[in-house]
C-alpha cells in the first residue's frame, strides 16, 4: 500500500508566535531527515493568556509528557474545558483555528506528530471514499487509545531510524485514526438533492479556472445558496467553497508535477488571481508551498 507524503514548513501554523509560548526541542524535519511525518517536542510556558493557533491542513496529534493543568478553548463558540495531563491524547481538529488558556501547575512538555493532509486522504480514499468526520475522531480518540500513544511514544523515539519509517508510521497513523475513531454514516437512499449535488460538482470541475461564486453554482442547480451549502456539506463532508479549493489544487498539483508552466501560469488556470493566491491556499491545504512540492 503506497500513501502520498507532503512536505512540511517548520512551523505549521504559519502567523503562531511559537517564541512566546513554546520553545522546541526536538524538529524531526531537521534532526531526523524526515519529509513523511513531522514529529516535535515541546516546553510550554506555564501560563497563557489569548493564545491563538491558527488551522492547519494536516492532522495533529498533542500527547502531553509532563505539566498539569485544564486547557479552555474556543473555536467559534462559547469555551471548552479539558484537561492536560501525560498520556491524554489530544487530536486538533484540521483547518480550525483556536483560542486558547490554561494556568500550568509547573513544567509542561509534549510530543506533536503531525500527519500530512495527503496521506490522511489517500487513507480515506482506500477506506471507502466517505467523508471523514473529524470532530467525532477528535472526541473519539479524547477517550484514550493506548495504541495511538504508544505509536506517538515510538516515532519520538526512533529519531535515527530512516524516512521509509516515517512514511509507514504516518500511514498506520492515519489508517487507524480513520478506522477507529471516525464516525462511518449509514447508507441511505438517494434523493433528487444528491442529482444536484452531483450538478453543482460537475459545474465546478467545468469551470475550474473561472471565477465561480456560490450564487452561480446554486442558480445552476436551481436552489437558493443557503439550500445549496446544507445539502452539499451533508452530501460531501464539506462545503461548497472548500470542495472547489480541494479541485483547485488537485488541479494546481497535477500541472505542477506533469507540466512545465510557471507558477505564474499555473494560478489562473486553477482559478486562483495570482501566484500569492495559489501559494497561500496551496500551503493552507498541503502543508508546503508550489515550488517546494514541484521540486520534490
Amino acid at each position: 500500500m503506497v500513501f502520498d507524503s507532503t512536505r512540511f514548513d517548520l512551523q505549521p501554523y504559519a502567523g503562531f508566535d511559537m517564541a512566546r509560548y513554546v520553545r522546541r526541542t526536538y524538529c524531526s524535519w531537521e534532526n531526523a531527515g524526515w519529509r513523511s511525518l513531522l514529529v516535535q517536542r515541546f516546553e510550554h510556558v506555564p501560563v497563557a493568556e489569548d493564545m491563538e493557533l491558527p488551522g492547519a491542513a494536516d492532522l495533529h496529534l498533542v500527547l502531553p509528557v509532563a505539566g498539569r493543568t485544564v486547557l479552555e478553548t474556543r473555536s467559534g463558540g462559547g469555551w471548552s474545558r479539558h484537561t492536560w495531563a501525560p498520556g491524554r491524547l489530544e487530536l486538533r481538529i484540521p483547518d480550525q483555528p483556536v483560542l486558547r488558556r490554561y494556568r500550568g501547575d509547573g513544567p509542561m512538555r509534549s510530543v506533536q506528530v503531525h500527519i500530512p493532509r495527503d496521506t490522511v486522504d489517500s487513507a480515506a480514499a482506500r477506506l471507502g471514499g466517505r467523508a471523514v468526520d473529524y470532530e467525532a475522531m477528535s472526541a473519539s480518540l479524547a477517550a484514550g487509545d493506548p495504541l495511538i500513544e504508544e505509536a506517538v511514544r515510538a516515532v519520538d523515539r526512533l529519531s535515527d531510524a530512516g524516512d521509509l519509517y516515517a512514511e509507514s508510521a504516518a500511514a498506520f497513523l492515519a489508517v487507524h485514526l480513520l478506522t477507529r475513531h471516525s464516525r462511518r454514516t449509514a447508507p441511505r437512499t438517494p434523493t433528487r438533492e444528491d442529482a444536484r449535488v452531483r450538478a453543482a460538482v460537475a459545474m465546478m470541475r467545468e469551470r475550474l479556472a473561472d471565477p465561480v461564486t456560490l450564487a452561480d453554482i446554486a442558480g445552476e442547480v436551481h436552489l437558493s445558496v443557503f439550500h445549496l451549502v446544507r445539502v452539499f456539506k451533508e452530501a460531501t463532508g464539506v462545503t461548497p467553497h472548500r470542495f472547489l479549493t480541494r479541485l483547485r489544487i488537485e488541479e494546481a498539483k497535477r500541472l505542477l508535477r506533469d507540466t512545465d508552466l510557471a507558477i505564474a501560469q499555473v494560478a489562473p488556470r486553477c482559478g486562483f488571481a495570482g501566484p500569492g493566491a495559489l501559494s497561500a491556499a496551496f500551503l493552507r491545504h498541503t502543508g508546503t508551498r508550489p515550488s517546494a512540492y514541484r521540486n520534490s
